[in-house]
């Protein structure tokens, strides 16, 4: 029989090991072992059933009982594109299709008007294999995501447009586990 403990550590190297290319990873990349999920301590008296994003540290933390979290890298927005606040999970789409905002499309448009109408979710899709969409209490969806990335090797990097990225197995493990109305905190980022 397996404690508690046992199984979390289990599911992260399982988790580790698991087969990228069947979600739209790149074959011949390997995802550094500074990157890989593990389970960690937490202080603070942060409750279990929580997701907690560092954007300084790259790192993304669902929160289990005993004070314990499982740590995930991520890839967070470049710049002041980076949006930090409380937010709760109001909606989880699996291979979700993608359309630009606006923003986005004003900002660059030689790299997003082609998809102004919308690119279908797959292997390519840039919210990758899961999504989970980030709301505001009276204001509902904020355009922010978790999602996975067909670019892996942007982990650990200021890149994106505001949301927050895993890789394509790691956000299929985390899908997995976070209800609708989970809690998202995305703490503030430091000045440089």
């Amino acid at each position: 029989m397996f404690s508690r403990r046992s199984f979390l550590a289990g599911s992260a190297a399982a988790l580790a090991a698991s087969a990228a290319p069947a979600l739209g990873q790149s074959a011949g990349w390997t995802l550094p072992p500074e990157h890989l999920p593990r389970l960690v301590s937490m202080t603070g008296g942060v409750p279990p059933g929580e997701i907690h994003v560092d954007p300084n540290s790259f790192a993304l933390y669902w929160t289990l009982p005993e004070g314990r979290a499982l740590r995930y890298a991520v890839r967070v927005g470049r710049g002041d594109l980076y949006e930090s606040g409380t937010f709760f999970i109001g909606a989880k789409k699996a291979w979700p299709s993608w359309t630009p905002t606006d923003e986005m499309i004003e900002r660059e448009p030689e790299k997003y008007k082609k998809y102004e109408d919308g690119f279908p979710g797959g292997p390519t899709n840039p919210l990758g294999a899961r999504a989970l969409y980030l709301f505001l209490p009276g204001r509902g969806d904020t355009f922010l995501r978790i999602h996975g990335t067909p670019e892996p090797w942007t982990i650990g990097r200021a890149v994106s447009n505001g949301c927050v990225g895993l890789t394509n197995a790691h956000i299929a493990h985390l899908y997995q586990q976070v209800p609708i109305k989970t809690k998202a905190v995305l703490y503030p980022k430091r000045r440089a």
